[in-house]
């Protein structure tokens, strides 16, 4: 753990002279992942907490890498910032997470709950976005009714959509999930692919659960839970 002095990274990083940093440590101006400043001693590692002067992170100050899970709730958007001001996925973090510049790796829809992950791994994102990696998608899907055996042929071969031929990896019968009556695994995945090739069979999905994402599975995370890993 590579750590420093509070204030001396306070002072180091030219946002204050030293008696003005020791002034707003004394104040409770300053956090140390989002918790008030101890002491000017405090003990700060600089590779991975975050520093804040009056709610603002210090520029200059490290900015660790963090993987966050989350079970999106549904009718939440899995974007940053959506400018009809409905709510997104970076509303409902906690404080400590907010400044650290996060983002969701992938989507999943407004209708949609389950699997998301938010990071600042640039390069991870890119390896679970990036079609040639070919990363498992597995769904849990609750749809009226029973698929007959040649739907789900046709699922599995293609199905024709507004914008080109489209097919799933696996689909299978779930057993003990209810509502959920079908595991769907895809790799990629377009927008709302699910959904639009069983409407392209005459069926609508009434509920659609992501339950894993490459190597990282939902697991017992409640809706509306955040859990932090190490990757």
């Amino acid at each position: 753990m590579a750590t420093e002095n509070l204030l001396k990274i306070l002072t180091q990083n030219g946002i204050g002279s030293r008696r003005k940093m020791a002034d707003a440590i004394k104040a409770g101006r300053v956090q140390v992942n989002w918790e008030t400043a101890e002491s000017f001693k405090q003990a700060v590692d600089v590779t991975k907490d975050v520093i804040a002067l009056n709610g603002e992170v210090v520029t200059g100050a490290a900015q660790r890498t963090v993987h966050l899970l989350m079970n999106k709730p549904k009718g939440v958007l899995s974007t940053a910032a959506d400018d009809q001001g409905r709510q997104t996925v970076m509303d409902i973090l906690p404080k400590k997470y907010k400044n650290l510049r996060l983002y969701p790796a992938g989507r999943l829809d407004k209708d949609s709950s389950g699997l998301l992950l938010l990071t600042n791994d640039g390069e991870l994102t890119y390896r679970l976005t990036h079609p040639s990696f070919k990363h498992k998608k597995i769904y849990d899907v609750y749809i009226k009714g029973t698929l007959a055996a040649f739907e789900m042929k046709k699922l599995a071969t293609g199905v024709k959509l507004e914008d080109g031929m489209a097919s799933v990896v696996a689909i299978n019968r779930l057993e003990g999930k209810a509502p959920y009556n079908y595991s769907v695994t895809l790799h990629g995945g377009r927008k709302r692919q699910i959904r639009r090739m069983l409407a392209a069979l005459g069926h609508q999905v009434i509920e659609l659960k992501r339950v894993r994402l490459g190597n990282f599975t939902l697991g017992s995370l409640k809706e509306g839970e955040i859990k932090e890993i190490e990757v």
